[in-house]
This record gives structure tokens, sequence and C-alpha cells, in this order.
């Protein structure tokens, strides 16, 4: 099982040095990851400072050699694909081929598309997310792509530098359990990154639930499917290894293959640099 860090984009972590300093930590540590909130807009935390995550996660490419970096979760429907796939394969180049793409519609979908003046229907956004990361996928491979589709069209481009990791990143798709179309659709991708109803962010979902969850997901799975796939579980956990062990083992004998260590999204520390810290240091979890 592997461990990683996941803060917001705002707050103290708006700041890219504060995100270095985080990421190092983790790193030295013996954390496998670190994790970025992309958000434009969350009206539940206005009045804190946000920052670009792609910026984000250069500082933390730049003060690294070994976890893995990314987003969780980017909102492909609010970009344009020539963008963004220029800022994965960005990252990807200067951080030796170590970004993991989370994608998702994102959200609060009012904050982050109607407030812009963009569509929020969730059927729309669908058709742009799932068309969106196919595009990305031809994008990143370095040759020539035409696509017309129902959203986008590209003409006769070859956006170069590629992605270092080829065919392209890992691919996590998040989504809301039991919601069933999300975890479909992450069974056509690389990983699945689900938040419950039951359980929301920074809180530990319930082990019959992601029981529940695995077994939909390895069934919906595509014969021959070769390339590796991770259930990416996550809350907040305490920093005592033994008592973290009780929470994560029975997730972990479920089939979870990755733990997001997260603060608890309404509680006081969630964008404060100092606790995170502390996590980090004490860290991750034995198994």
């Amino acid at each position: 099982m592997r461990f990683s860090i996941n803060i917001p984009n705002f707050g103290d972590f708006a700041d890219p040095r504060n995100v270095a300093t985080v990421a190092a930590a983790a790193e030295q540590a013996g954390w496998d990851g670190l994790f970025v909130w992309d958000h434009v807009l969350h009206r539940h935390h206005q009045g804190r400072p946000f920052g670009d995550p792609w910026m984000l996660l250069t500082a933390a490419a730049l003060a690294t050699s070994r976890i893995r970096l990314g987003t969780l979760l980017t909102p492909v429907p609010r970009y344009r694909p020539q963008q963004l796939a220029r800022q994965v394969a960005t990252l990807d180049q200067l951080s030796g081929g170590r970004v993991i793409f989370a994608a998702g519609l994102g959200g609060p979908v009012e904050d982050e598309y109607r407030s812009f003046g963009d569509a929020a229907e969730p059927r729309v956004l669908a058709e742009r997310l799932d068309e969106g990361l196919v595009l990305l996928g031809r994008l990143w491979s370095g040759e020539p792509v035409n696509h017309h589709g129902r959203h986008y069209e590209v003409r006769d481009v070859t956006m170069l530098p590629a992605t270092v990791q080829q065919p392209a990143p890992p691919v996590w798709i998040g989504g809301f359990w039991p919601r069933r179309a999300p975890m479909r659709r992450a069974a056509r991708w690389d990983g699945a990154v689900p938040l419950f109803e039951t359980a929301r962010h920074g809180h530990v979902p319930d082990v019959a639930e992601v029981r529940e969850l695995i077994g939909f997901v390895r069934n919906e799975r595509t014969a021959g499917t070769d390339r590796p796939f991770e259930f990416v579980l996550g809350g907040a956990t305490p920093p005592d290894a033994a008592k973290a062990k009780d929470v994560i083992g029975p997730l972990h004998d479920a089939g979870a293959t990755w733990w997001d260590e997260r603060q608890i999204q309404t509680g006081p520390d969630l964008d404060r640099l100092t606790p995170v810290l502390r996590r980090i240091e004490a860290g991750p979890p034995v198994l």
C-alpha cells in the first residue's frame, strides 16, 4: 500500500513555497505522494487566497525527486484540453515522470462553472469529461492528432514534448459512491478515487461500502486490461502508527492500494501549514 498527503490549493497552501516545504517534508518522512486540490472558486472557503495547482505542483516537483505528484482532482470539463495537456506534460517532464492525473467533474458545480457563465448540466459536463480524457491521452502521445467530437476539435496538431510516461500518466477517476456512473468510468482507466455519501472528505469510509465499491469496479473492468489499477481511499488518521494501522488495515484487506491522508474538510486545520507538517513528520502508517 502507498501513502500520500492531500492539501487544498488555498489558505497557507496558495503559496508555492509552502507547498514545496510540504512536498520536501513528505518525501523525507517516507510518504509516497502529494496531491493538491484544483479549485478556481469554492464559496465555502471564499475570503482565502487560492493558488494555481499546476504552479503549486511545479514548486513541489522542484523540491523533490521521488514522490508522485498530482491533483485530486482536476475538473477536466472546466479546462480547454490543449491547455491542460500542455500543463500536465510540462510537469511530467519536470518531475521525471512522476505525475498522476486524477480527473472528474469537480465541484461545487455552481461555483466552478456557472459562476463563470459555463454550462453546468451534469450530462454535458460528463460528455466533456469523457471526450476530454480521450483527447488528453492522444495529445500526450507526441503524435499528430486530428479530432472532431461533440465538444472539442483538433486539426493536425502535434504537442511536444510528450509526457515522459507513455502511453500516458496514470489516470484516476473520482466520484461519489454509491453513484455507479463515475466508478464505471473509473473502471475504464487506471484508478478509482471515491468519496462516499456517508464519509465525506477527511472521514474514513465504511469497510463494507469499500468492499462493495471495489467489487463493482472489478466487475466493470474489461477483459485483457493489463495496466495496474489503483483503489485510492482517504481520510484522517492518528499520527500513532499502531492506531493508524487499526484504521487502514481493514481497508487494505478489502483491496485499497493507496491511502490519502486528508484533513477533515470542515476542520480548522484544513488549510494551515503547521498542523499538516506535524502529521507529515509523524510518518505514514506502517502495515
